[in-house]
């Protein structure tokens, strides 16, 4: 009998052990450890003219204030309902793995960012460590806000400092088994200054509006564990789910499949109202937003997707979904395309 337990209790370790194992490798070992975070400085930021101004045309353009306010969704041009700008929502989409939130950045004491310091909000924008120490969903794009300059990131405190207080309570995000684990390691300290990008030509601009913006995230296809696949950049044929639809992302590169038709003023075009030629875009495509950006930083933007590697991805909403064997999922013109 003890022979016999000795022997069941040593099988039990040994799975345990390879079970341990097997989950630190599926799930990451940040699953178990916690998130990579720094510790907070006390470190602020003087609010100045300059800072103000140049925060209000960064968040209203790359989309901070979009996420984080509520929206009359029944309108084409989502406006942020009156007196809510900033303070928090429940994200629309219907395919994320859970309910996200994107709190209130309000200074509200109670229900906003009123209490957080100037670093919390630092650390959430550009690392992925919420105010309370927690990863912050990926949606939130701080893997592409870490290019951020300082100076910009300062910026954009300042000017969230200045919206008027709103009182809205806004739930934590709840995010599902095992997505809720995985996601602490993506979060990375930034320990260094992070100095202004080369801008000097538009393409460089236009790449680092890019960035910025996460035009990638949607614009290239994904597998089923939303890793971009690669050499599709940019090619377009991601599914997106939201409450008034489902729609395929567009290929953005100069291929026939692609907007070799587009040209500068177009493009601008597209971005300010939201229709190309006769046609509306999408409004999961965020040209709301967009369109808040200058017509140089959007002509840069332009000239950056000239430069992008034609990738020959037919995507078209106007017809019925097919399997697509080149990123294995269902969208319109799918079946028209070839693996070369």
């Amino acid at each position: 009998m003890k022979r016999a337990f000795r022997i069941t209790l040593a099988v039990v370790i040994v799975l345990i052990v390879v079970v341990a194992v097997a989950a630190w490798k599926v799930l990451g070992p940040r699953a178990f450890l916690g998130p990579r975070s720094r510790p907070l400085t006390s470190r602020t930021f003087e609010a100045t003219p300059a800072r103000l101004e140049r925060g209000k045309y960064l968040a209203n353009s790359i989309g901070c204030l979009y996420c984080h306010s509520p929206h009359d969704w029944s309108k084409r041009e989502d406006p942020i309902l009156a007196g809510m700008t900033g303070a928090g929502e429940q994200l629309p989409y219907t395919d994320l793995p859970g309910k996200v939130f994107a709190p209130n950045l309000t200074p509200d004491k109670d229900t906003g960012a009123g209490n957080w310091t100037d670093d919390m909000l630092a650390r959430s924008i550009r690392e992925g460590i919420g105010h309370d120490g927690r990863a912050l969903f990926g949606i939130m794009p701080f893997a592409h806000y870490r290019n951020m300059p300082d100076e910009d990131l300062a910026s954009i405190i300042v000017y969230l400092r200045s919206l008027p207080p709103v009182r809205n309570a806004v739930p934590k995000t709840e995010i599902i088994f095992p997505v809720k684990y995985i996601m602490r390691n993506d979060p990375q300290p930034i320990t260094a200054p992070v100095q202004p990008p080369d801008i000097s030509d538009p393409v460089k601009r236009g790449r680092f509006l890019v960035n910025l913006a996460g035009c990638t995230d949607c614009h290239t296809p994904v597998d089923n564990h939303h890793v971009p696949l690669p050499g599709l950049d940019f090619s377009g044929g991601q599914v997106l789910h939201a409450p008034w639809g489902t729609v395929a992302s567009a290929n953005l590169t100069p291929a026939a499949s692609g907007i070799p038709y587009y040209d500068q003023a177009l493009f601008i075009q597209a971005m300010r109202t939201g229709v190309v030629r006769a046609r509306e875009l999408n409004k999961t495509m965020p040209w709301a937003v967009m369109g808040n950006m200058t017509d140089e930083d959007l002509a840069a933007i332009f000239a950056y997707l000239k430069t992008l590697k034609p990738i020959g991805h037919r995507v078209d909403n106007t017809e019925r979904p097919t399997l697509c064997p080149l990123d294995s999922t269902m969208h319109g013109a799918g079946s028209q395309n070839r693996k070369e």
